[in-house]
């Protein structure tokens, strides 16, 4: 198994860096310790000892837009006087619970029909992914989680910390710019049985570069086949392809079999909820029975973790995906940020086609998302920031929610005089 990322951002590289500070290791997958502080001298702190952490790279960066409908949730969730701020349960809001599992399985999915899933709500997709990680960690035989490579920078940190081992498997080809189908299926076929997997269910982030339905098939079965336990993350459902039933269709393959697996959502993206933290975590398990003993444990998690979940965001989700009118104009507004990604892909695809360009750039339109792997080294990418002002991370991932109509040509134009360049 391969254990490093040669295609890991800076940002992702400082955090890296900052693990092994916190716990004297080089490895950024192993248990992070906590630095002692020092003994207590008169008027010095016991944290003097402490050094400066790096900021945070993403977050408190743009401005997401409120979508419509949203805003038509939240004046009726004002305008209900019956409504109060009383504590949530553990699990959180079952309207939205219930809801949120009809969205990701389907509304005819026969494992909610027998009861087979127990959804909790956690606070955005890290809190699921964290909640499920301890979980595991506490009631798993196997307490390895293979993650991808590369894979979100967050992934490694909530799972180790989560009291999981963690280990990858290749993912990402940066000859192909697409995905390593082969190394994927020899690494996880490598994999112990009980193993967990960690599969992007959608828009993997940050290569934008997903399985074909046939090959998320012959996944499957591999994975069924040596009893691996998928864990899937989804923060893009609807917001990849447009299409909410499209991007979860990886994941109701799974469920279709009978297997159990696990499910982190997020509403961060698909609903621009990004600062009210509503996710939900369900686990698909054998019977009804199972089901219920499971989600008493998972109580038992949440409930010195945070007690319960905030009210508000996931009021606004309920509302929305229960009312048909209010709905379908969820989907209207998902499929028209979805779109103008794709059509910035195409705008700068053929921008680069009409100049050019050295190389095939096929890729851009391949990937799916809000990022693309260039395939721009870091000399073009630096030479792109010093001449152009145009800024990416130097593994050339850039942001397609970034570009706009007007700024595809000049980016166009960098690429293309940076590939000149440097070749």
């Amino acid at each position: 198994m391969h254990s490093g990322d040669s295609t890991s951002s800076p940002s992702d590289r400082r955090l890296g860096a900052l693990l092994r500070h916190l716990n004297g290791s080089e490895s950024p997958h192993s248990s992070i310790a906590p630095s002692p502080t020092a003994a207590y001298g008169g008027d010095e702190s016991i944290f003097n000892n402490l050094v400066k952490a790096p900021e945070d790279p993403i977050l408190g960066e743009g401005k997401p837009v409120v979508l419509n409908v949203v805003r038509k949730a939240e004046q009726f969730l004002v305008n209900d006087r019956s409504r109060v701020k009383e504590y949530l349960p553990i699990v959180g809001l079952a309207e939205f619970n219930k809801l949120s599992a009809k969205l990701i399985f389907g509304t005819d999915s026969p494992a909610i029909r027998e009861n087979r899933v127990t959804t909790v709500q956690c606070l955005s997709g890290t809190g699921s992914l964290r909640v499920g990680g301890e979980f595991l960690a506490k009631h798993h035989h196997q307490r390895t989680i293979y993650i991808p490579l590369p894979t979100w920078g967050n992934h490694p940190k909530i799972f180790t910390l989560a009291g999981l081992s963690v280990k990858t498997y290749r993912y990402y080809d940066p000859a192909t710019r697409g995905l390593n189908f082969q190394g994927l299926m020899e690494d996880l076929g490598c994999a112990p049985s009980g193993s967990i997997v960690l599969l992007h269910a959608c828009a993997h982030n940050p290569t934008g570069v997903d399985p074909t339905i046939q090959q998320w098939e012959k996944i499957r079965q591999l994975m069924r086949s040596r009893d691996l336990l998928p864990f899937f993350d989804s923060a893009y459902q609807g917001f990849a392809s447009g299409s909410l039933d499209q991007d979860a269709e990886s994941v109701r393959m799974f469920v279709a079999d009978g297997g159990e697996c696990l499910m982190a959502q997020s509403y961060a993206k698909n609903m621009g909820l990004y600062g009210e933290r509503v996710g939900a975590l369900s686990i698909v398990c054998k019977t009804a029975d199972v089901a219920s003993r499971v989600e008493s444990q998972l109580k038992l998690v949440i409930r010195p973790m945070y007690s319960n979940p905030p009210i508000h965001g996931a009021s606004i989700v309920a509302t929305v995906l229960k009312d048909r009118e209010l709905f379908n104009e969820w989907t209207i507004e998902l499929k028209a940020m979805a779109d103008r990604i794709i059509r910035m892909r195409q705008q700068l695809f053929d921008a680069l086609r009409s100049r050019g360009t050295p190389g095939d750039w096929s890729h851009i339109i391949k990937q799916i998302g809000m990022f693309t792997f260039t395939g721009l080294n870091s000399d073009q990418v630096a030479f792109m920031t010093k001449e152009y002002h145009i800024y990416m991370t130097s593994d050339g991932r850039i942001s397609m929610a970034g570009l706009s109509t007007k700024t595809v040509p000049h980016l166009a134009d960098a690429i293309h005089a940076a590939v000149t360049r440097f070749q």
